[in-house]
């Protein structure tokens, strides 16, 4: 017998005899255990329970999971935040350290930066016109003219010839406005002109110029252009290629076909990259011996005839390279070259302090009265000869003659011009008219190799022999 104080009623029935176990005013229960083979009673299901035990698990989880959202997101903001902040911190360094103030072209160029939880992701603004907008005024489209000369059974014959290019407006002095461009867009030019933003075309000349590097800087006067010109153009930004990047988002600007300006947008594909380009004039015949390896940048950006000359830029607006179609051809598509600007303005800055030379008209210009040979790598490495412009013969009664020039002799400069084939020296005569005396430095042969040597040669008048 089991006694209990709880206030409730309990009756169990004799399974056996039917007899009753009662409880009176006492707490006292009578249970007897079931005889062996007899039915257990059923007990209270449990299914309540679990259904209240598992909404509170559920609660619970979910409590503890939004916490732990919420925690996340509170410390990848703060990282996001940081990191915004020291790139903005960076930025303004600088933009301190260079001097330079922000421009349309630096809020267009911005990167947006995202969290993803793991890695930094960077995109970068594709739209570039204000860009374009601000750099299309100091990108020039050239025009050249020349005269060809080609040769038939010993008889030269004589034809016009033009082409265009572009260029970049770098600078000004007192009395003329700098373009530079490549080498090729400008050789063996008789006219010059230069069609500016404003579709104003104006008449250029020769500042000076590199062959090896295919640069050239040319000028227009002042005093030639017109004032809404003036306000029309402006001078170019450069920038620095050293700092360049491969994938780097570039721009390119130019005078496409000769059609007139137009742009071209890519990426940095290479850097770098040795090229082997043809250092005799176009206007000869190339020799696969006569190359310099040349580096270059390589973009994806379309550089088309035409292009050659123009601007490369960063996304900033800065010019970080000078096109040049010359070097990549027609052979592939997708791979353009151009010019590293940290490479090219030691050698423009150069050029932009010689003296601007007008061409003589060709029946006032001087000869010296000889004629010459290219010695070219090949003749150079064979015979151990200077490269230069072999003299194969001197005529009786020229300016070469009473100079004591002979036959071996080798004309290497020209008032300190380089010269490297026969086109070079054409060139440079033709800025020099009949009675001016001129520098010409050559190489004599001697039984100890070749000697140089300076010469001072008054130019005559035209001959039949050159």
């Amino acid at each position: 017998m089991y006694e209990n104080n709880y206030p409730n009623n309990y009756n169990g029935a004799n399974a056996e005899s039917g007899s009753e176990a009662s409880q009176g005013g006492s707490n006292a229960y009578y249970y007897e255990q079931p005889k062996p083979g007899a039915q257990k009673p059923k007990k209270q299901s449990g299914t309540g329970k679990k259904l209240v035990l598992g909404i509170c698990c559920g609660l619970l989880f979910g409590i503890f999971a939004g916490l732990g959202f919420e925690a996340v997101t509170t410390a990848s903001g703060v990282v996001k935040e940081s990191l915004l902040k020291e790139s903005g911190e960076a930025q303004n360094e600088l933009s301190e350290s260079d001097g330079t103030e922000s421009s349309p072209a630096d809020e267009i160029a911005s990167t947006f930066q995202d969290w993803d939880g793991t890695n930094l992701v960077q995109t970068t603004v594709t739209d570039v016109t204000e860009v374009v907008k601000a750099v299309m005024p100091s990108v020039v489209s050239v025009n050249n003219k020349y005269v060809e000369t080609t040769s038939f059974w010993g008889q030269e014959f004589s034809s016009e010839g033009s082409s265009t290019g572009s260029g970049i407006i770098v600078g000004k002095n007192d009395t003329e406005l700098l373009v530079v461009t490549n080498y090729h867009v400008v050789e063996a030019a008789e006219e010059l002109s230069v069609q500016f933003a404003d579709g104003k075309q104006v008449q250029a000349q020769m500042k000076g110029s590199d062959s090896d590097k295919d640069l050239a800087v040319i000028a227009v006067q002042l005093n030639d252009m017109e004032s809404s010109t003036m306000s029309a153009i402006a001078i170019a930004q450069m920038g620095d290629s050293t700092q360049l990047t491969v994938g780097e988002p570039v721009i390119a600007i130019g005078n496409a076909l000769g059609y007139g300006q137009s742009v071209t947008t890519g990426v940095v594909s290479a850097l770098n990259r040795p090229i082997a380009v043809n250092t005799v004039s176009a206007q000869s015949q190339p020799q696969q011996d006569d190359m310099e390896v040349n580096t270059f940048i390589q973009t994806d950006a379309a550089i088309n005839p035409g292009n050659s000359g123009g601007a490369l830029l960063n996304s900033r607006g800065q010019v970080i390279g000078i096109n040049s179609n010359k070097i990549g051809g027609s052979a592939v598509e997708g791979m353009g070259y151009a010019i590293p600007i940290s490479d090219a303005q030691p050698i423009i800055e150069d050029l932009m302090t010689k003296q601007t030379r007008l061409r003589v008209e060709e029946e006032n210009r001087g000869f010296l009265g000889i004629t010459g040979i290219d010695v070219v790598s090949e003749y150079s490495q064979l015979y151990g000869m200077p490269k230069g412009v072999y003299i194969s013969s001197v005529s009786e009664g020229t300016g070469a003659a009473a100079a004591g020039l002979i036959r071996g002799d080798i004309i290497t400069a020209l008032n300190g011009e380089e010269i490297k084939s026969m086109d070079d020296l054409k060139d440079e005569l033709s800025y020099y008219s009949a009675g001016t005396t001129v520098e010409l430095t050559i190489m004599q042969g001697s039984p100890t190799g070749y000697q140089a040597k300076n010469v001072s040669v008054t130019l005559g008048e035209a001959v039949s022999t050159q």
